[in-house]
């Protein structure tokens, strides 16, 4: 299930998201920030993200 999906199949989270942005970009860079504070950063841990961290990591700053 790619990220996005994962997301929004969360109904009580999608109803908190007022807009999802994907910004292509080149090098591997992964980064993901919510209401302007990164969340997860490839580049900064080195490393992919696990299965289902980056929405664990949204879920608990979106409370």
């Amino acid at each position: 299930m790619s990220l996005w999906h994962e997301l929004l199949a969360d109904k009580e989270l999608e109803a908190q998201i007022e807009a999802l942005t994907l910004i292509p970009t080149s090098g591997g860079k992964f980064e993901v920030t919510v209401n302007g504070e990164l969340v997860f950063s490839k580049k900064g841990l080195g490393r992919h993200a696990e299965p289902g961290e980056v929405y664990r990591l949204v879920k608990e700053k979106m409370g």
